[in-house]
């Protein structure tokens, strides 16, 4: 697959953690042990976290949804003094629909332009080849209307402050807007406008915080226009997303990596570190904390009651306890302190 000239010059950077864990991909990444020699690894655990938090608030200047940013963050930290350039993925899953939410869109689709036998077909080959329901429920959720597409998300776990729903909820771009797109093709468009700029901007932010430079070979605009203007089946076929990419990669990737059915993205084992003892006292400090208390985002008792449900091992939420956290880290770092001034 590789010549030498390439064993010798490529270096690769991956985020891993241990066996089992969320988040760790190295079974695949081990794939290509025997075409590569330079290969790097960082282990970011909830000590690494705790002691890069602060640093990795101020450089984002802006709150986050999730933690997968801090694997990125720690890669680029991994990569300086190693490199000063990096290629990255970002931009794949947009235009080739990789998320598997996707296949709701493209289930909408069929069903919409009544190409149903087709849509039997894919429904039943997402099953054989997933074993899962999960695109079925956003197929069913895409179909709904905005109004009830934006009550479910803000009533799933039911934290957020009442009159701060009921003065924003008509606005809502995720599930007005991004997850109300009438075709496939549409919401990759969507998420060109109102996602991918999210992505590109922490990519950035995590590699200029290491003086690393990042460039997006998916997102060279010739690639763009060819796979946003092709046919939704180039990019979802038989139940396999990325189809395109995957035909084209025959030869070149690891076979295990290429039929690779699962879709994990860019995260990290962090409702285990949320768990930890390390974490429960900062979050609670943060939780009974009198300024987070006054935010007026949240309804404290429920944010509160939903971390004890977590740390019981009865929800997995560590993604709705981050969003929290870092909201309020973000007001003590950059408004409170201004207003103090």
């Amino acid at each position: 697959v590789y010549n030498d000239f390439d064993r010798k010059h490529i270096n690769t950077f991956s985020a891993i953690y241990n066996k089992g864990d969320i988040g760790d991909e190295s079974d695949y990444i081990d794939e290509f042990k025997p075409f590569l020699k330079n290969m790097y690894y960082t282990h970011p655990d909830e000590k690494s976290l705790m002691e890069d938090i602060p640093n990795f608030v101020r450089i984002h200047a802006e709150p986050i949804p999730a933690l997968g940013p801090y694997a990125q963050y720690k890669v680029m930290e991994k990569a300086k003094g190693n490199v000063v350039v990096t290629l990255d993925g970002q931009g794949a899953d947009e235009e080739l629909a990789g998320y598997h939410y996707f296949f709701g869109f493209f289930f909408k689709d069929l069903f919409t332009s009544f190409r149903w036998g087709q849509l039997v077909k894919e429904m039943v080959l997402y099953y054989k080849y997933h074993h899962s329901a999960f695109a079925y429920k956003t197929f069913a959720y895409f179909l709904l209307p905005k109004k009830m597409r934006t009550s479910l998300r803000v009533t799933k776990y039911n934290y957020l402050d009442a009159p701060f729903v009921k003065q924003y909820s008509n606005s809502n771009t995720i599930a007005g807007n991004l997850y109300g797109s009438s075709s496939l093709n549409d919401s990759l468009l969507d998420h060109f406008n109102y996602k991918l700029e999210h992505l590109l901007k922490w990519d950035d932010r995590n590699s200029m915080a290491s003086s690393i430079e990042s460039r997006v070979p998916f997102l060279d605009y010739r690639l763009v226009e060819r796979t946003l203007a092709s046919a939704n089946t180039e990019k979802i076929h038989n139940g396999v997303t990325k189809s395109i990419l995957r035909e084209a990669m025959k030869g070149t990737l690891p076979e295990k990596v290429r039929n690779r059915m699962d879709k994990v993205g860019f995260d990290t084992p962090q409702d285990e570190w949320f768990r930890t003892k390390l974490f429960q006292e900062f979050i609670w400090e943060i939780f009974n904390s009198e300024s987070f208390s006054k935010r007026s985002f949240f309804d404290v008792e429920r944010v509160r009651e939903l971390y004890k449900r977590h740390i019981n091992r009865e929800v997995s939420v560590a993604k709705e306890i981050w969003k929290c956290v870092n909201l309020e880290l973000w007001f003590r770092e950059f408004i409170d302190q201004k207003v103090s001034l």
